[in-house]
C-alpha cells in the first residue's frame, strides 16, 4: 500500500497561491466554473478543488485549466533555463576551460 503524500508547506502555499490566480483569472474573463471544467475536460468539483490548491490533482489537470483560460505558456516558462540561475551557474561552472579540435588522422592509399 502506498505512503500518503503530505507535501511540505512551501508546496502547498504555492498551489494555494496558483489555485487562487487561477480562480482570479477566470473571474477576470466572467466565465462559469462549468465552461472552465468544460474547456479543461475534467468536472466542476475537481475546478473547485484546483482553485482551493489541492496537492491532490494531477498537474495534468491543472495545465488543462490553465490552457482552457488561454494561459498554458506560463506553465512552460517555470523550470526553462531563462529562469533558473542556479542552473545556469552550474551549467557555467561545467564548461571546459579549453576547446581543442580533434586530429583527424589522415590515411594516404597508394
Amino acid at each position: 500500500m502506498p505512503t500518503p503524500h503530505y507535501p511540505p508547506a512551501a508546496v502547498r502555499r504555492a498551489l494555494r497561491k496558483l489555485g487562487a490566480d487561477i480562480r482570479d483569472a477566470r473571474r477576470r474573463r466572467r466565465l462559469p466554473m462549468a465552461v472552465v471544467a468544460q474547456r479543461a475536460f475534467t468536472s466542476r468539483s475537481t475546478l473547485q478543488r484546483i482553485e482551493a490548491g489541492d496537492t491532490s490533482v494531477s498537474i495534468g489537470i491543472y495545465a488543462g485549466v490553465l490552457q482552457g483560460l488561454g494561459l498554458l505558456e506560463g506553465l512552460s516558462q517555470i523550470a526553462d533555463i531563462g529562469n533558473d540561475p542556479v542552473g545556469q551557474a552550474l551549467a557555467s561552472a561545467a564548461l571546459p576551460k579549453r576547446a581543442h579540435l580533434k586530429r583527424t588522422i589522415h590515411t594516404s592509399r597508394e
